[in-house]
């Protein structure tokens, strides 16, 4: 039965906006255009969508039906569906993964803050390059401008937090989504008549199929599991405040198609911009953070677009911070009855120490790597390449296997009241093509 005394989504848009808002942010606008760029642009692009219509759906559903079915967070939910067995250790290791992510996303959604600050004075807009390259450098060699924008970001994801389901995380999304989306496609009208556009556009949208490799089809599945926030607890933890009555499928295909949208959108606007101002597409960071201050130099009203554009980057941070917070904090409330706020403030006080540590790694004169990789680096293909597809695999290997066949026909159907072939489908896919398709791609990774 349904829990009715736990918090739920108020609507079915109330649903795709928080899931979409989880799923559409950094990972799209900044990480996507970075992946795509140092694994061949159109070869990425063609690998990643064929990837996403194969699993994108299936994956974002099999975490929903644990969710919902048990209305608990990512530990909860199996200890609830599968009492007395190790399967709760995949939803604590949701957690953890999600937790890891707060401390290296927090650094970027930081940077945001401090590129408002400065686009209110106008002064990170320009078309010289090397001098948008010592801006950026400046910042993250700074002795307090990440780490102070870092923790006030983290700040400001744990009131929206506290304030709970609805009121929060729900309205929050339902405002901040729409917003992001409009300027994203005004900023892409502009990129697009840029001079020299078009070698952009080439290297994003026509695939070279020498580059496809393993490497490529990895990266891929690492971008699809990251920017559809898979594998990390937070579907299931947004699942369990799902409503009984909500179609789960055609949530999971709304939530797809306005990730790949924006993703889309963003290597649409970055890859002709950078081209144009000779920026390579392998630059990394400098894709976001250089980038876009060029084409706002080149813009009419390019003031307004530069500041209003980082104001809806930080927002597009934040919805997904929340739904990394949320994760960490129904967990400490479930599980170690915590009191909301309180599992809270333990949540913001220990990110902004490690994120401490992460931000720091970036730093020039910094000794914190691993294997010659910055902390940051380390912990970002972590994540993507091994813990969240890992994570990932278990949970339709769950809900394929593990689960009651009628219990998972039951959530897909919501009850029984919604019938569809394409039900069928998903949980085929969950069942064989998704566990088949991704160890197989995890063990080719690994043997090479």
């Amino acid at each position: 039965m349904e829990n009715t005394n736990r918090e739920k989504f108020g609507s079915k848009i109330g649903v795709v906006a928080a899931a979409a808002g989880s799923a559409v942010g950094l990972g799209n606008i900044y990480r996507f255009p970075i992946v795509a760029g140092n694994n061949g642009g159109g070869a990425f692009l063609l690998i990643y969508l064929l990837i996403l219509l194969l699993l994108g759906v299936s994956l974002i559903v099999a975490e929903f039906i644990i969710g919902r079915r048990a209305a608990k967070n990512a530990v909860g939910s199996f200890k609830k569906l599968a009492p007395k067995t190790a399967w709760p250790a995949v939803g604590f290791a949701g957690v953890v993964t999600a937790f890891t992510i707060i401390t290296f996303y927090s650094t970027v959604s930081g940077w945001t803050l401090d590129y408002i600050c400065r686009s209110v004075f106008d002064n990170i807009r320009g078309d010289n390059l090397e001098t948008m390259n010592a801006n950026f450098n400046a910042l993250i060699n700074s002795s307090w401008r990440p780490y102070l924008c870092q923790a006030l970001f983290i700040i400001m994801t744990a009131v929206i937090i506290i304030l709970g389901v609805q009121k929060g995380i729900e309205k929050g999304s339902k405002i901040m989504m729409p917003i992001l989306l409009v300027i994203l496609l005004i900023l892409l009208v502009r990129s697009l008549t840029l001079n020299g556009a078009g070698e952009g556009l080439a290297f994003f949208l026509k695939p070279d199929f020498s580059k496809i490799n393993v490497d490529v089809i990895i990266s891929a599945l690492g971008q699809v599991f990251f920017s559809l926030s898979i594998g990390m607890g937070t579907m299931i933890t947004y699942g369990s405040y799902i409503s009984k009555k909500d179609n789960l499928v055609s949530s999971a295909v709304s939530i797809c198609i306005c990730d790949t949208m924006v993703a889309f959108i963003a290597g649409m606007i970055i890859f002709p911009a950078a081209m144009a101002f000779g920026i390579t597409p392998t630059a990394g960071p400098g894709l976001v953070f250089n980038t876009l201050p060029m084409l706002f130099g080149q813009m009419h009203g390019g003031y307004f677009f530069c500041l209003i554009f980082f104001v809806l980057l930080a927002i597009a941070s934040i919805t997904s911070l929340i739904s990394l917070f949320e994760v960490v904090v129904a967990y400490l409330v479930e599980e170690h009855s915590f009191r909301r706020r309180n599992a809270t403030l333990l949540t913001l006080i220990v990110s902004i120490v490690f994120g401490i540590f992460v931000t720091m790694s970036l730093n020039e004169h910094s000794t914190l790597k691993i294997c010659g990789e910055t902390l940051f680096d380390c912990l970002d293909m972590i994540t993507a390449n091994y813990l969240m597809i890992i994570s990932g695999m278990l949970v339709v290997l769950f809900v394929g296997w593990k689960m009651k066949k009628a219990d998972t026909i039951d959530e897909l159907s919501s009850g029984g009241t919604i019938r569809s072939l394409f039900n069928d489908l998903v949980y085929f896919v969950i069942k064989y093509v998704a566990p088949i398709a991704i160890i197989i791609i995890f063990v080719k990774k690994i043997l090479d």
